[in-house]
């Protein structure tokens, strides 16, 4: 279905209830970002209802212009040293069992952040041995050294989005480069011990080849785990949607993926980076 107004498998209702605002209110009581708030994720209600969240780490503001993202783009705040901390505590709160932490693209800090990254990891190795920990890294400019700090870490997943296909790289990830991420998926697969995962949008006017190549160079990298989900424009400021695709052709999507060769898929209008990932890491359909 071409552009125009949302079809209907687009509408949901957001739960409601009291879950859903004590992790609200723990988050603001703690200091913490989630990428569910600041992407303005449609399954923010579900997951904060099911407490869980997806922690944003080094601060609300993106040193990059990608246009199709709802991150704020602004001056970037100074490190935390307190961070760290406060999400361990938070999950401890929350009882979590699986973590994900992600963040800002921060190209000003020499390192990238990784070593914030490797702050929260070890945090809660150090603390809650018992909580499976996923990291959903930026591109680090390409920094091997970067990554590999991470990887270094221990986390049980490593995401990194490799968001869109080829050809549109330039009208959507405009400072990125599809090899460079490529690449650092390639890292992760040869040196953590854990699962390696990655994601794309569709709706942005890729082509279905183009779409299956991506998914080919994926799983040549050693991507095991892979998340397919519509693309949805954040403000009138932002990339448009050229296509809503149907529920059927994410299933169809979903079947070639693990045709190809992942291990797990999850392909929806609503799926994003962090959907339901514990369940994937437990190998749930």
């Amino acid at each position: 279905m071409k552009n125009g107004e949302r079809p209907g498998w687009l509408v949901r209702r957001v739960p409601a209830g009291p879950q859903g605002e004590q992790t609200r209110q723990l988050l603001v009581e703690y200091g913490l970002n989630t990428v569910c708030q600041s992407a303005c994720c449609p399954n923010i209600g579900e997951c904060f209802a099911a407490r869980t969240a997806t922690f944003m780490i080094l601060g609300t503001a993106c040193t990059r212009r990608c246009p199709f993202c709802a991150v704020g783009k602004s001056s970037p705040q100074p490190e935390d040293a307190t961070e760290a901390t406060r999400l361990r505590t938070a999950t401890q709160m929350l009882e979590l069992e699986h973590v994900v932490i992600t963040s800002v693209t921060r190209d000003d800090l020499e390192d990238g952040g990784s070593k914030a990254f490797v702050r929260c990891i070890s945090e809660l190795r150090n603390h809650c041995p018992a909580v499976t920990v996923e990291v959903l890294v930026p591109d680090f400019q390409g920094d091997l050294a970067a990554i590999d700090r991470v990887i270094a870490a221990q986390p049980d997943v490593l995401n990194h989005n490799i968001e869109t296909v080829a050809r549109l790289y330039p009208a959507v990830r405009p400072e990125a480069s599809y090899a460079r991420s490529l690449a650092l998926l390639a890292q992760g697969a040869v040196s953590l011990g854990g699962k390696i995962k990655s994601g794309l949008m569709v709706g942005l006017g890729e082509t279905e080849a183009e779409l299956l190549q991506t998914f080919r160079d994926l799983q040549r990298q050693g991507v095991h785990f892979l998340n397919l989900g519509q693309y949805l424009r954040p403000s009138p400021y932002h990339l448009p949607v050229v296509e809503y695709v149907t529920p059927e052709k994410f299933r169809y999507y979903e079947q070639m993926a693990l045709a190809i060769g992942f291990e797990q898929v999850a392909a929806g209008p609503f799926v994003r980076s962090s959907y339901q990932a514990s369940r994937m890491l437990r190998g749930v359909r």
